[in-house]
């Protein structure tokens, strides 16, 4: 308990609000609420990733990176403007998926996972490439896409090739078609790029625990697009098998991203690392930390699965470590989501303050977090009389 004559010290350290909010605007809202209960107290924002949406934001933020801009394509093949980070000084590219081929570019009703594609994603990396980069930080995480990594790599220069030897169409509904993979084109800047992908999930890249039958629901697949999906990410690992010393398929973090964890492994031999990790040391999270009487952390939804690599969960470890108590406010408990506490996490709350639709949770997502937030302070800060 903080005694009544010291300030309090709050670090405000959350992911995005997936539809809802960014990193940094969910701070901006935690703060808000918090500062209403502790109008004195210390509070320092430190909006935080773990590969997915939103983690570029945050690591410009705390880095002497630049911002660049360029022209790509999304995960359905329309133009947009797409962000990078670029660290002239170590020649270091950071390259977010989802700034091109995100889920959140897509209306509900577009999202298809048979169709959609990472080739923006390799339209960054050859810009990256262009100015001079020597090693990326490629962040996995907010995907549309289920291609293993084929649309990035023909964006490279790869060709990806059926039984009459014309290219696949885009997207990972063709991959069971894959006959042969042809290299010849790729770019060779690649042999000399030292690449490594934050991931903030540990699935393989098939099975009952892979991309296809985790993630593909949230991407539009229903069952039976599913299995067909699964079918053609076995098949490109089956054809990249024939290359690579070592199948890379199970290895945990394969399934980031609908496969692209696999790509990075088995293309570009990358090396995988827990995003919120990655990005924690980026910002000087351990610094922050060392000054917090608490930590409030937060994202769209805390369950299970949070385990594997989410924010909160990080955070919460990292904390513990330390021993200050952490509280996560999320959209949506769900199933497993108990097992946080065994992680380190002191809390959670779900933001609802009734029976609310989904369109209505996001909507108000900013008014229910500083809301949350107010009430977790004045518990927090609570005396007997």
């Amino acid at each position: 308990m903080i005694k009544a004559s010291e300030p309090m010290h709050i670090l405000i350290a959350p992911d995005s609000f997936k539809d809802a909010l960014s990193a940094r605007e969910a701070a901006e809202a935690i703060r808000r609420g918090l500062a209403r209960a502790l109008p004195d107290a210390e509070l320092t924002a430190c909006p935080l990733g773990d590969g997915g949406e939103g983690t570029l934001e945050a690591v410009l933020a705390a880095t002497r990176a630049e911002r660049r801009e360029c022209r790509v394509h999304d995960a359905l093949g329309r133009p947009r403007q797409a962000g990078w980070g670029w660290i002239g000084e170590s020649r270091t590219a950071i390259v977010e998926l989802a700034e091109a081929s995100g889920l959140q570019h897509l209306a509900r009703e577009e999202r298809d996972a048979t169709r959609a594609s990472t080739f923006g994603v390799g339209e960054l990396i050859l810009e990256a490439l262009d100015e001079g980069a020597e090693h990326l930080v490629l962040t996995l995480g907010g995907s549309a896409t289920n291609d293993g990594g084929t649309g990035m790599m023909t964006a490279l220069g790869m060709r990806f090739l059926d039984a009459d030897d014309q290219p696949l169409p885009p997207g990972g509904g063709a991959l069971d078609r894959l006959h042969r993979i042809d290299d010849t084109q790729l770019d060779p800047r690649l042999a000399g790029l030292t690449m490594e992908a934050a991931v903030d999930v540990d699935n393989p890249l098939c099975g009952a625990r892979g991309a296809s039958a985790i993630f593909g629901p949230q991407k539009g697949a229903d069952a039976g697009t599913i299995h067909h999906l699964d079918h053609g990410l076995a098949r490109l690992a089956d054809c990249m098998a024939e290359r690579l010393e070592r199948d890379p398929r199970n290895d945990p973090g394969a399934g980031a991203a609908g496969g692209m964890g696999y790509a990075a492994l088995a293309f570009c031999g990358a090396r995988l690392r827990p995003g919120i990790e990655l990005v924690m040391e980026t910002v000087g999270f351990d610094s922050l930390l060392q000054l917090a009487d608490l930590v409030i952390t937060g994202e769209g939804q805390l369950d299970g699965q949070s385990l594997a690599g989410k924010t909160p969960i990080g955070v919460s470890r990292r904390a513990c470590r330390d021993g200050i108590p952490t509280v996560a406010l999320v959209g949506r408990l769900g199933e497993g989501w108990q097992a946080v506490h065994e992680e380190g996490m002191t809390a959670a709350f779900a933001l609802a303050d009734g029976p609310l639709s989904l369109d209505d949770a996001l909507s108000r997502c900013t008014e229910l977090l500083t809301d949350r937030a107010e009430s977790v302070a004045r518990l927090f800060t609570a005396r007997p009389a």
